[in-house]
């Protein structure tokens, strides 16, 4: 399919160059898929099959059944599950109508499963959560990056241009990573913990800047506090025990901490590898303390940053998604924030719920007796995509209302009662952030087809219908309005306008006025905390997640691959990446396949604590002795997912989908 431009103002080239991955090359193939949403579907009876229904009809049933909810068991008996691909401005319309047009709490979004760990991090160590605090074209002129638990050559492949760039300026570049994979390849160094000991492995590391006299004392002084209470915890994570806990050796840490503190600029990123565990936020913390430990923050080409998981990972995180969030990065426990936000809403601030469960806490309790009735979904697939995915489609199915906003029939639409079809990125206007804080213009290149609607449009006709006004469905007027809610804000919008983007490269935020010129920098000359001084944190490693045992003697890790994205339900529908990737793997070590009598391309059975998953193995010491990786891109009985581990990380609550205990079996070994 030809995709044309009617758009008044014509693109401008990026500023860190243009690229595609694979992904991107074929992302047009979907528009004119046969596995395309053009009709509303509705299930008259549970055990009914979807049919095609008019909108007018659909809509009218969903509000109907909303209000019937609504009226038996209470406001939270209405539940709201966002994603981190929609555009700024959908995520903020969500957020509103939640809260004013149902009035739930119970509103929590995918974003909880990518960034939270990190996002928590930030915002307690620099007061204020943004991925990259700094331009991504940094990382080319680095003298050393660190990269911890982000394999960007297959999830992020454009970007690895600034790493080839680094490498041939003579940069030194430092992957840490379980698993030998492409990212880790280019690597003059590469670390490879346990699965699980990331913070004990950054904890060791600030132990030998210390040590060995390589901290930025000026600087801990001048800009931080907590230097102290910190040490006292550092002090006890001399080489040989980080060897003992991460397996890495203590000639390797030397080495890694040589090429930081050799740099006149170095830049340490994480991504989801160190951050999707039980002690996420801590972890994140830790390789914090060290960015500090070496006065990075806040220095023109060094500083800390994360590596952003989603379409709109950033923006999807700002405006109101979150159970705990207002738009603008405003707290919903926070008077004044409550105050701001519900004179843009024209409501009282004593209308506005509280703060809600996070994400896996919300699907948890569906359908039980004090938990939601009825989940409205939009842009998620919570049935591949949430921790303990079995448990979590059970609770699904005890719903009375399912309804799924979406432009496929994902594995979680073909649950619902009701699915709307939706719009795809040429057929809408709005705008995305990206990783660095830049809000970038997403503009219309074609219309949509017939019988398909805009996100904005399905939300305000729902909110009329709910009694509730002031939902607007012009993208440019929304983006206004979350302008003014997110003014004063951490992540404050107010002065950057469709024109301004329309004229320029993106705007950085915060940009508080329309004269404002952004904040590509963050934290040159303060921190956003209340005293402009960075916060080390007093961290400490502790093994909580399962351990192996005679059961279930191997450690399983998940994660994604070149050709697939999320759960799938998109990529799995365009034959190129299929052709690439066409179904769901596990790595095993040769000496485990060799005692389990696996070998390449046989079918075997992945089990953990949770249940069962079924996938072709591969043999490869790209994995380590005791351990296994699957990708969790696939549905059906090849859901990594319904292996993984809900616990939560108490702070953030990002599950642990990094690390669990498992075990593998032969099919044929299995069958009576």
């Amino acid at each position: 399919m030809t995709v044309t431009s009617d758009a008044v103002v014509a693109p401008r080239p990026f500023p860190s160059g243009a690229g595609l991955c694979l992904k991107g090359w074929t992302s047009a193939n979907l528009l004119g898929s046969p596995h395309r949403l053009t009709t509303p579907l509705v299930r008259d009876h549970r055990e009914g099959e979807l049919r095609p229904a008019g909108w007018e009809e659909t809509l009218g049933l969903i509000a109907d059944r909303l209000l019937a909810v609504r009226a038996d068991h209470g406001d939270d008996a209405v539940a709201v599950f966002g994603g981190g691909g929609l555009t700024n401005e959908k995520a903020y319309q969500l957020g509103k109508f939640a809260r004013v047009a149902l009035r739930t709490s119970r509103i929590d979004y995918n974003g909880r499963f990518c960034m939270s760990a990190a996002a928590t991090a930030g915002n307690r160590a620099f007061g204020l959560d943004r991925g990259l605090p700094f331009p991504v074209s940094d990382i080319a002129d680095a003298g050393a990056l660190l990269l911890v638990g982000s394999n960007l050559a297959e999830t992020m492949p454009p970007i690895t241009r600034h790493l080839s760039a680094l490498r041939a300026k003579g940069g030194t570049l430092v992957v840490v990573d379980p698993r030998r994979t492409a990212t880790a390849r280019q690597a003059a160094l590469h670390l490879r913990p346990h699965p699980g000991t990331d913070l004990a492995l950054a904890c060791g590391l600030a132990h030998l800047v210390v040590t060995e006299g390589l901290h930025d004392q000026d600087y801990i002084d001048r800009r931080t506090n907590g230097f102290d209470q910190a040490w006292q915890i550092l002090a006890q994570y001399w080489p040989e025990r980080v060897e003992r806990i991460t397996g890495v050796p203590v000639a390797a840490q030397r080495a890694a901490v040589a090429a930081l503190t050799a740099a006149d600029k170095a830049i340490i990123l994480t991504g989801r590898g160190t951050e999707q565990h039980g002690n996420g936020t801590d972890t994140v913390l830790a390789w914090i303390n060290l960015a500090l430990m070496l006065g990075l923050p806040g220095r023109p080409g060094s500083g800390y940053g994360t590596v952003t998981g989603q379409g709109n990972g950033q923006g999807g995180r700002e405006h109101g998604q979150k159970a705990d969030q207002l738009p603008g990065y405003r707290s919903i426990a926070d008077a004044a924030d409550r105050a701001h936000v519900a004179a843009v809403w024209g409501v009282r601030p004593d209308d506005l719920p509280g703060p809600g469960p996070s994400a896996y806490e919300l699907l948890d309790t569906l359908g039980a007796v004090d938990g939601p009735r009825a989940l409205l979904v939009f842009g998620s697939n919570p049935v591949v995509s949430a921790p303990n995915a079995g448990h979590v489609e059970r609770r699904l199915r005890e719903l009375n209302l399912l309804v799924v906003a979406d432009f496929v029939l994902s594995e979680t639409a073909a649950l619902a009662d009701i699915v709307l079809p939706t719009c795809q990125w040429t057929e809408e206007e709005g705008t995305v952030t990206n990783l660095e804080g830049r809000v970038i213009r997403r503009r219309r290149a074609m219309p949509a087809p017939p019988g398909v609607r805009d996100e904005l449009c399905i939300l305000a006709d729902l909110a009329r219908r709910l009694g509730a006004e002031g939902f607007d469905t012009e993208p440019r007027r929304v983006f206004a309005e979350l302008g003014r809610a997110s003014s004063g804000g951490r992540a404050d919008y107010g002065g950057i306008t469709y024109d301004r983007l329309d004229n320029s490269d993106g705007v950085f935020w915060p940009c508080p006025s329309i004269d404002h010129p952004g904040t590509p920098r963050l934290f040159v000359e303060r921190f956003h905390t209340s005293d402009g001084r960075a916060v080390f944190s007093p961290v400490e490693y502790r093994a909580v997640a399962e351990s192996p045992d005679r059961e279930f003697p191997l450690r399983l890790t998940t994660g994604r691959v070149l050709s697939h994205y999320q759960s799938g339900a998109q990529t799995r529908r365009v034959d190129e990446l299929v052709m690439a990737e066409g179904a769901v793997f596990v790595q095993v070590n040769p000496a485990n396949a060799a005692a389990l009598g696996v070998t390449n391309g046989v079918t075997v059975r992945v089990g953990t604590r949770r249940g069962t998953a079924v996938a072709t193995a591969r043999v490869t010491s790209d994995v380590a002795v005791d351990t296994l990786f699957m990708p969790f891109h696939w549905g059906g009985d090849g859901r990594a997912n319904l292996l993984t581990d809900p616990l939560l990380d108490p702070v953030s609550g990002m599950p642990a989908f990094k690390l669990c205990a498992a075990r593998i079996d032969l099919i044929e070994e299995l069958t009576p």
